[in-house]
């Protein structure tokens, strides 16, 4: 059994954002924090008060996960970013709102004696009895995980004890986070503040000049820990106070969409029944069992959920290897329901997300390999490209020559000739890209080309089957990864104002050969008509182009079909990065990181010094025990990961690597972690920093086989378009769905129920629809009864450990 939460993530917009820059703007862009730990960031929006990001991110936690945080920056090339504000949602509330967040959220100021992180590790105990006066010792031992105060990184920590009017200090840790003191203090204990009595243990940054920093502190009632006579454990630092915030409601605004999903997935035996049930539904002209299941399951999902419910469908059948199967089904659920072929596959059906989400999964690596050449051009280049003369800014264009200003019609002139060789080298890609295709997008889109063909066979619908692939090809894929290639994992940022427009351009030119329409295109927007040859000639190569794409679904060798296989569920990740490989005590003075390609896959790490050489080091990874980040203040940047794994000979050996952005170490922090999880000798914790002049940088350890002063956090990953099926996971994810939808399936049953009666016809069809309804609602209650006994048994496990706590 798993048990994880889900955090789904969208950064929409931000409005109304104070001024940063003497230029009047600001440039801003947000951090997303779990519990003090960034795990996003987004791009920066140039110039702007009123960002727009549509950045959407799915995040996978440990059940205890106390906070997410948005902070939102203003970044600065020559100085420190300067923080606007930051908006707090607690586990609490996302919980209480199943259906998710979505709004707009005040920005309030980021107040420092708020802003606390990590635990400390205390003994508190009464001491004495009977006539002796009573004592109450509070034992200071360790803390991990305080907020960094100083510019190095770090913070000089020391612990501040109160109770009763007594104040008693420790002494201070010089640059650490993680610092170890084991001082005790003893105090008087007051009989008469039995009630009343309060024993505070706050944590604070020492500074020389300036004014200590609070880095948190934890109360205690004392009537309580009498009763229980001692109390030992890790306590989570809190915040000083909760003060209003002059500022709230002037730093702006974040508009937010979260949505967190508490998974607990049962055993693959469970989801057996529910998981035959949908395989039979899509393969019943094969089987003769129940053929309506899954447009029952169109007619009750909502607007709302129908992405979601798409996107575990595919999933799903794609671990059955059904997909194919699956989506002919709602092609033809589709068709049926369709009289006028112009709106073909146009609505947001669960047909349409369907085909998306599919083509997003099967087809991410096809895609890159189309785009990521002419994309990357477009970026390089930063031309200026306009064709519309209303939008055409002379100054942006700048000189055609020494002396002479470009006039309008020379910038669009040279805009269309730009636009044109784009276009032409796109159209080329596409029309090569027939080879390389995955077969089973192939398979499907041949499956589409047929369907459509014999819903409308008639001439002068000749052009419909190959809109059809272009509505989900073009229009819903090529297109939207043109406009946006950060949310297609095509660049790792937004694009600037210039090379959007361009952007925009040529995903209108690709959307207009897609519809197969010039005329409707140069009528509404008639600054297109300069482009009006290229997009006829565009409209005949897609033609050939589908013509061999959907022909490419029996290939005849073995070696095209390997070629063109589809490699969704492998993990693979790779690139370029800084390593640094260390086995020996002492770390070297100078930067020790070289640069490495970088390759994971199912089974090692590896890692060579170009892209194309053999890969001479290797890690495996069942050998890995955790994957964690490094202190800022150990390396000079705030990207560094480290890997620990362990030899045959028992030796463990810890390898460095240094990215480019938080982001960058975010996705290689969890693909690791994901690659390693089903790994058995994992480390419950580590060392984030370094081993150093004979100590520990982090807790001032001497001994390099000292245990780790952190914990890892193996439970944290980003979800990413490469992850492994999972397919018990998505079994419970459409159950989970099935139940939401329950009622509205029942009123169906009984529907039917009363018309076996009076509609003798179709009587035969009509029983195995009741049939299997009657079957689905029977799956559905035991897969209730076995969660329903997993909670009794977490209930009774709790249960147990309190009682053996209280004695």
């Amino acid at each position: 059994m798993a048990k994880r939460s889900t955090l789904f993530i969208k950064i929409v917009e931000g409005k109304n954002l104070p001024i940063k820059d003497i230029t009047g703007s600001s440039d801003p862009y947000c951090i997303v924090k779990i519990d003090n730990e960034a795990i996003i960031r987004t791009a920066t929006i140039w110039k702007t008060l009123s960002p727009f990001w549509g950045e959407e991110y799915t995040v996978h936690l440990p059940p205890y996960f106390r906070t997410v945080s948005f902070y939102v920056l203003d970044e600065d090339s020559l100085s420190r970013d300067d923080v606007i504000g930051k908006v707090s949602i607690t586990k609490e509330v996302l919980t209480a709102k199943p259906q998710g967040v979505d709004g707009w959220m005040s920005l309030t100021e980021i107040d420092p004696d708020e802003e606390v992180q990590g635990e400390i590790h205390l003994q508190i105990s009464v001491l004495g009895d009977g006539d002796i006066p009573r004592k109450l010792c509070c034992q200071v031992l360790e803390a991990r995980d305080l907020a960094k105060k100083d510019r190095n990184g770090a913070s000089d920590p020391f612990v501040r004890v109160r109770y009763n009017g007594k104040t008693y200090e420790s002494t201070v840790v010089k640059k650490s986070c993680y610092p170890r003191w084991n001082e005790s203090f003893e105090f008087e204990l007051d009989e008469t503040l039995a009630d009343t009595g309060l024993l505070s243990v706050e944590v604070w940054d020492w500074d020389l000049v300036s004014r200590n920093d609070f880095l948190g502190k934890v109360l205690f009632n004392i009537n309580k820990l009498q009763s229980a006579q001692q109390e030992e454990g890790w306590f989570r630092l809190g915040p000083d106070k909760s003060k209003h915030s002059e500022y709230e409601g002037t730093l702006g605004s974040l508009r937010l969409q979260l949505r967190l999903r508490d998974e607990v997935v049962l055993p693959s035996s469970h989801y057996k029944p529910v998981t035959e049930l949908l395989s039979q539904s899509v393969g019943s002209q094969l089987n003769g069992n129940w053929p309506d299941f899954i447009m029952l399951i169109d007619e009750t999902t909502t607007a709302e959920s129908r992405q979601e419910v798409a996107n575990n469908l595919v999933k799903l059948f794609l671990g059955q290897g059904l997909v194919k199967e699956f989506l002919d089904v709602l092609f033809k659920l589709e068709l049926e329901k369709t009289t006028e072929p112009n709106t073909l596959f146009r609505s947001n059906s669960l047909a349409s997300k369907s085909m998306e989400s599919f083509l997003k999964v099967a087809g991410m690596q096809y895609l890159h390999r189309l785009l990521g050449p002419i994309i990357n051009r477009i970026f390089e280049e930063k031309k200026y490209v306009e064709l519309d003369p209303s939008k055409v800014e002379l100054k942006e264009a700048g000189c055609a020559g020494l002396h002479r200003q470009q006039t309008e019609s020379d910038i669009i002139q040279q805009s269309s000739s730009l636009l044109q060789s784009y276009l032409s080298e796109l159209l080329t890609s596409i029309l090569q890209s027939a080879s390389y295709c995955p077969l089973l997008i192939c398979q499907v889109f041949h499956q589409l080309y047929l369907r459509v063909q014999e819903c409308f066979p008639d001439p002068e619908y000749r052009k419909v089957k190959f809109i059809a692939v272009t509505s989900f090809l073009c229009l819903r894929f090529i297109s939207p990864a043109i406009m946006s290639p950060k949310l297609f994992h095509l660049r790792e940022k937004h694009a600037d104002a210039r090379t959007s427009r361009t952007l925009l351009l040529l995903a209108k030119a690709v959307q207009t050969i897609g519809n197969m329409d010039t005329l409707a295109c140069c009528s509404k927007e008639p600054w297109m008509v300069c482009l009006q040859s290229a997009i006829q000639q565009g409209i005949t190569q897609l033609k050939d182009f589908i013509t061999k794409l959907v022909n490419c679904h029996e290939p005849e060798d073995l070696e095209l079909q390997t070629r063109m296989s589809l490699q969704c569920g492998t993990m693979e990740k790779e690139g370029f990065l800084f390593l640094h490989r260390t086995k020996d005590k002492c770390m070297p003075m100078t930067s020790p990181f070289k640069k490495y390609y970088v390759t994971l896959s199912k089974d090692t790490l590896s890692y060579s010094r170009t892209q194309h050489s053999k890969k001479s080091l290797f890690i495996s990874l069942p050998k890995i025990r955790a994957v964690e980040k490094v202190e800022e203040k150990c390396f000079g940047s705030a990207n560094v990961m480290q890997i620990i794994s362990s030899e045959d000979s028992g030796q463990q050996e810890t390898l460095y690597l240094d990215c480019k952005s938080v982001n960058e170490l975010n996705h290689w922090l969890s693909a690791l972690r994901k690659a390693c999880s089903h790994n058995t000798n994992t480390m419950s914790c580590y060392h984030p920093g370094i081993y150093k002049a004979d100590r520990w940088s982090c807790c001032h350890q001497k001994e390099k086989s000292d245990p780790g002063c952190d914990k890892t956090r193996h439970g944290v990953t980003l979800q990413e378009w490469y992850d492994p099926l999972d397919p018990d996971l998505e079994a419970q994810l459409i159950y989970q769905h099935l139940c939401s939808v329950q009622h509205a399936m029942r009123d169906k049953y009984y529907k039917l129920r009363e018309q076996q009666g009076v509609q003798e016809a179709d009587s035969v069809r009509d029983q195995k629809k009741v049939d299997g309804l009657s079957k689905l609602f029977s799956i559905l209650q035991d897969l209730h009864d076995a969660h329903a006994a997993v909670e009794e048994e977490e209930r009774s496990k709790n249960k147990n450990l309190f009682l053996e706590l209280q004695t």
